[in-house]
């Protein structure tokens, strides 16, 4: 029911059911989301993910920010501090996330986690241009939102996550490329390294070798007496007693294995810059392409351009000062 109730919020919005809260109600007031107003709301980005921070319980209405964006033309509100401080909080715990996932590895596995910045490798004209005709599609969404063009609005969404998709596999591609690459400079481990010889099995613990004696002993006996049937049945029980003792896996020969063959688990690790998540060298363009499409990627890449963003605007206002 979350999930729908989520899915239609997206399509219709979040007061499709006529919410009485938004009733004259001004941008300012305090139940209205002002992080929303800015642009973005960190509850809105990772939906049905681990990083979900459940439903906004303040109201988002694209009519206020409409009101919020004229106020803020005209120098009277400006909101986008509190913006950037909620979502610089979410990169440093990002960030943070991916130093302790470092600290586990090994210096040289860790170097090499970080060897390449999945942010730079997976930008070009293309993928840019990608990006800019996303963010007019979402001006649209908006658009046809805010006049109640429900139908154009699921049109343009659709065209939205084509384009995603589109880019998504463009990325992986490139970072493919990358990994390829990458790849081939990792240290291999030995080709079908020699069996190693089997240890010789463990002699039975005292009490046992007694019954094998014993059991070896009536066999004999039976077939002195031409029992032949009873005393082969003896003779597999002494054998079945002499397996008893557990038998211990052969110790692997270190001198046999390099360092890069025990490590060549953590080293084909690459961390992206953007989320957080570890990828592997040895990754499908599919696997890959998940990754750029997901939604905990897309919403720290959202969170990282509107911080990018609003810095930019905070240093352009103070010149103007």
């Amino acid at each position: 029911m979350d999930a729908m109730r989520k899915q239609l919020d997206v399509l219709m919005g979040a007061n499709r059911n006529g919410d009485v809260r938004e009733v004259n109600r001004k941008y300012y007031d305090r139940d209205v989301c002002r992080m929303y107003l800015v642009g973005l709301c960190p509850h809105e980005l990772f939906q049905l993910t681990k990083m979900d921070m459940g439903p906004c319980p303040k109201v988002h209405s694209l009519q206020l920010r409409k009101e919020y964006e004229e106020a803020r033309t005209k120098g009277v509100d400006n909101y986008d501090r509190e913006l950037e401080d909620v979502i610089d909080r979410l990169i440093v715990e990002c960030d943070k996330k991916i130093s302790r996932a470092l600290k586990r590895l090994d210096a040289e596995d860790a170097k090499a986690a970080i060897a390449i910045s999945v942010s730079e490798v997976t930008q070009n004209e293309e993928i840019i241009e990608l990006s800019k005709q996303i963010k007019e599609k979402l001006k649209e969404v908006d658009k046809y939102d805010l006049e109640g063009k429900t139908d154009f609005k699921i049109q343009a969404l659709e065209e939205v996550e084509k384009l995603r998709s589109e880019r998504a596999e463009k990325q992986s591609a490139l970072l493919l490329e990358a990994f390829n690459k990458d790849r081939a400079s990792l240290p291999q481990p030995l080709p079908n390294p020699p069996p190693l010889a089997p240890l010789p099995v463990a002699a039975p613990d005292p009490r046992t070798q007694e019954m094998i004696n014993e059991k070896l002993k009536k066999a004999e006996d039976l077939g002195e007496q031409g029992m032949v049937d009873e005393a082969q049945k003896a003779l597999e029980e002494a054998e079945a007693l002499k397996k008893l003792p557990a038998r211990q896996e052969p110790a692997l020969d270190s001198s046999k294995y390099t360092a890069a063959d025990v490590r060549i688990t953590d080293q084909k690790l690459r961390v992206c810059d953007i989320c957080g998540a570890f990828l592997s060298v040895y990754d499908s363009d599919r696997r890959l392409a998940d990754h750029f499409g997901g939604k905990l990627h897309l919403g720290y890449m959202q969170i990282r351009e509107k911080l990018t963003e609003l810095q930019v605007l905070g240093i352009m206002f103070h010149i103007l000062l």
